[in-house]
């Protein structure tokens, strides 16, 4: 067992469940969600790589595993205003059924939709009006989160490959590392400005690579 610290890159597996409700929102393990009925054949189900004090999950998640043990399970209980936040009573809008009928939406409780790029959850139709929820779905909520840390990741390109799955999603990407430079080669296409940005976490966050250069395969015109 180890103990860790800030800017560590630890391995873990974790479901995280609404405390009220104990209803899972997220977890890295498969046959959880299987079991709990969550499960989702587009998700990527593996034990998550990050590094803490980057704010790769909620900061008060990573908070709490700071100085904890490796091969230990934790439970993590999180308020609303150091997950997701409390309600907002604005953000709870009257919207008029013409709206939804130009767009040849039929609202119903439970709908989620995008308003001019406002993710919405439709609580109620009645009276010609439909009242939506902007709030995040998981707002006012607690939290709790049952973290077991498998190991303190060591080498270089494990934690590049993390990163690089964190930000990009990029599964296929194969990394060469020598003398602190590495190399990424990938099919998949990257704005250059996050490019930019994902090589400045790298260098803060992995001291040992001082340069990182993307090469992209087959780039989607």
């Amino acid at each position: 067992m180890a103990t860790v610290k800030e800017k560590d890159f630890v391995e873990i597996d974790y479901t995280a469940r609404t405390k009220e409700e104990n209803s899972i929102f997220d977890t890295t393990q498969e046959e959880v969600a299987k079991k709990e009925g969550v499960h989702d054949s587009h998700s990527h189900y593996h034990p998550a790589v990050i590094c803490l004090g980057e704010s790769m999950m909620l900061k008060a998640v990573e908070g709490h595993l700071v100085g904890k043990e490796t091969g230990k399970e934790y439970s993590i209980e999180i308020k609303p205003e150091d997950a997701f936040g409390r309600k907002n009573a604005k953000l709870l809008q009257m919207i008029p059924l013409s709206k939804f009928r130009q767009q040849k939406i039929q609202p119903v409780p439970g709908l989620q939709l995008n308003i001019d790029g406002m993710f919405g959850i439709v609580k109620t139709v009645s009276g010609g009006r439909c009242y939506v929820d902007f709030n995040h779905p998981l707002a006012g909520k607690d939290l709790v989160y049952a973290v077991k840390i498998n190991k303190i990741v060591e080498d270089d390109r494990e934690k590049l490959k993390s990163l690089l799955d964190l930000h990009f999603h990029m599964h296929d990407a194969q990394i060469e590392l020598k003398e602190g430079a590495a190399t990424v080669k990938t099919k998949q296409n990257v704005p250059k400005e996050a490019l930019e940005e994902m090589k400045s976490i790298a260098k803060r966050t992995i001291p040992n690579i001082k340069d990182i250069e993307f090469s992209i395969e087959n780039p989607k015109q």
